[in-house]
């Protein structure tokens, strides 16, 4: 009996023993596939230390929102910035100083393009004779370029971003970076006008405006108040004060900056003041100082945003984490119950919803207002995916913890998922994307079944594999 017994307690040992390797080879393989991805993407397919969208397998064709140039880099997202995160994710997970190095090459591409006016735009151009350059703050771009600070689509945001992470792992010594840092907090600060909003573009500090409360036009929205300059007005377009709101996060945990929970209370509050009122208590994407809901492009009409409009619930969640001020909760019944009444048979939500009567509104592919979407431009997105459940569960939670945490867009890997996603890098270190349709950030114009690398699939994959290593 006692000798069955050590025979069965060996063959347990042994089967956990066996187990243990197994983990400690799919480890192995993790940590090779990270460093052979990133040293493919940081040797191979770099320029200037910077990133674009995609690539030809070649590597010949560079593709942004459109072609770029053999020196040309992207910021927008998900160019250097999203490249640059992952190459940090894989320093922090592995702590090999390759990855931290590639991460600070592209810090230091992205600092290239900062504009005199504190922050930047979508592209970077390193050419030698400027021709896509903007008015850069190192002297090296065009006299006479543009000078647009952006928040557009995540841009100064995400640069910031990722600039004060790499900050930070340099122990803030890392001088060229660190004063990058600061110049670009300053100038978004200064960006934030007196009721709490933001432009979606700046030039240098923000005129101050009349602090109103959101209203509808008393005028004809369809044919009047275009203006030229909406992008110098109060802007939600594109999820921006998600990602301002982040940003400001950032730096209020990696400095200590005040001035920054100041600011996050500050935009707390101009969300407050932009909530339209009855019969359709939610928020438009862009408002003339008067706060009335106007035009942007000619496809962004005034309306009510699906879209917008939860972002801003779920900004006004995190402020309230912030402060305990339980003012920012207020909104939350009437926009929740005026969403769950909108949504359209699909369960989604409109992109836009027609000012006081609340029809779908939509545009014909020549840019024509109307409730029908059978003929809507195809670049654009008309509808969105509701978060109603989500965001009414993170509320309940809030109100009765305090706490609540955005999930990662990311997926957690098992083990499975973990060999899967190795298996499918290449003997040069690549993920290759097939083009099946779908709709694509910039809008590359492949063919289907055409093959690509993507930078966003990289930094999917890579912080993937990290969160699966540190979990």
């Amino acid at each position: 009996m006692k000798r069955f017994t050590r025979v069965v307690l060996l063959c347990f040992l042994s089967a956990f023993a066996s187990i243990d390797a197994v983990g400690a080879d799919l480890k192995t393989e993790v940590k090779s596939a990270i460093s052979k991805a990133c040293e493919y993407f940081h040797g191979e397919v770099s320029v200037h230390g910077g990133y674009v969208y995609y690539y030809s397998l070649d590597l010949q064709s560079r593709l942004g929102e459109g072609r770029a140039t053999a020196d040309q880099i992207w910021l927008q997202p998900p160019g250097t910035p999203t490249v640059g995160l992952a190459f940090l994710k894989a320093y922090e997970a592995t702590k090999d100083p390759a990855m931290l190095a590639a991460a600070t090459d592209a810090a230091v591409a992205a600092i290239y393009g900062q504009l005199q006016s504190g922050g930047w735009t979508n592209s970077v151009d390193f050419s030698a004779d400027r021709a896509n350059a903007a008015l850069y703050r190192n002297g090296k771009g065009r006299k006479k370029g543009p000078n647009n600070s952006t928040l557009d689509d995540g841009i100064s945001q995400s640069v910031l971003e990722f600039l004060m992470r790499v900050d930070q792992q340099h122990g803030f010594k890392h001088a060229q970076i660190h004063d990058s840092v600061m110049v670009g907090l300053e100038a978004m600060l200064k960006a934030q006008f007196p009721n709490g909003g933001f432009p979606q573009v700046w030039t240098g500090p923000v005129a101050a405006q009349p602090v109103k409360s959101a209203t509808y036009p008393d005028y004809d929205w369809r044919t009047e108040n275009h203006l030229k300059n909406y992008w110098d007005m109060y802007t939600l377009n594109d999820d921006l004060v998600i990602y301002v709101s982040q940003t400001l996060f950032t730096a209020l945990e990696i400095y200590q900056d005040e001035r920054c929970r100041q600011a996050l209370a500050k935009l707390g509050d101009f969300l407050l003041l932009a909530q339209m009122p009855a019969p359709q208590p939610a928020w438009a994407q862009q408002y003339d100082y008067g706060m009335r809901p106007i035009w942007a492009r000619k496809f962004e009409p005034p309306a009510i945003c699906g879209r917008e409009s939860q972002g801003a619930l779920e900004t006004l969640l995190r402020v309230y984490q912030l402060t305990g001020d339980k003012k920012y909760l207020a909104p939350f019944p009437s926009a929740l119950a005026y969403l769950q009444k909108s949504l359209l048979p699909d369960g989604q939500l409109a992109r836009y919803y027609e000012l006081e009567n609340n029809k779908p509104l939509y545009m014909t592919d020549d840019y024509k207002l109307t409730n029908s979407d059978a003929d809507v431009p195809k670049h654009y997105g008309w509808k969105t995916d509701a978060r109603l459940k989500e965001i009414d569960a993170a509320y309940r939670d809030v109100s009765a913890r305090g706490k609540w945490s955005p999930q990662s867009a990311d997926e957690m890997l098992d083990d499975a998922g973990a060999l899967r996603v190795i298996k499918a890098l290449d003997a040069e270190g690549r993920w290759i994307s097939q083009f099946d349709g779908e709709r694509l950030v910039g809008q590359p114009k492949f063919q289907p079944g055409e093959s690509y690398i993507a930078s966003a699939v990289f930094a999917q994959h890579i912080r993937e594999l990290c969160a699966w290593l540190q979990k």
